[in-house]
């Protein structure tokens, strides 16, 4: 399934529960901190988590941002992809290979 057949199915789901009056960007955005932060307690106590709670959460995490993509007008693919690009630019491969290290100090 592509990007906008997860859009579309999105969208209706949606609009069949009249949902799109709380889709706010800011409630969007929320939203996904919040449910980023039930993402990271599936790890809280076991450093391998839960699997089938870390999918449930991650798709959550993932719903919300495809909504707010959508909400300002933007596909996920369109905006990994930019911000792909920049950061390409930030860890060149020969410096960044193997290194966790922060950008502006490598």
């Amino acid at each position: 399934m592509g990007f906008e057949e997860v859009r579309d199915e999105l969208r209706a789901f949606v609009a069949e529960r009249e949902w799109a009056q709380f889709h706010t960007g800011e409630n969007l955005a929320k939203s996904i901190a919040i449910e980023a932060a039930e993402l990271l307690e599936c790890f809280q106590w076991r450093p391998e988590g839960d699997h089938a709670r870390v999918r449930g959460e991650l798709a959550d995490v993932l719903t919300y941002c495809f909504l707010l993509a959508d909400r300002i007008g933007a596909s996920p693919e369109e905006l990994i992809r930019e911000k792909l690009m920049i950061t390409k630019e930030k860890y060149p491969i020969e410096r960044a290979r193997g290194r966790s290290t922060k950008y502006d100090q490598l």
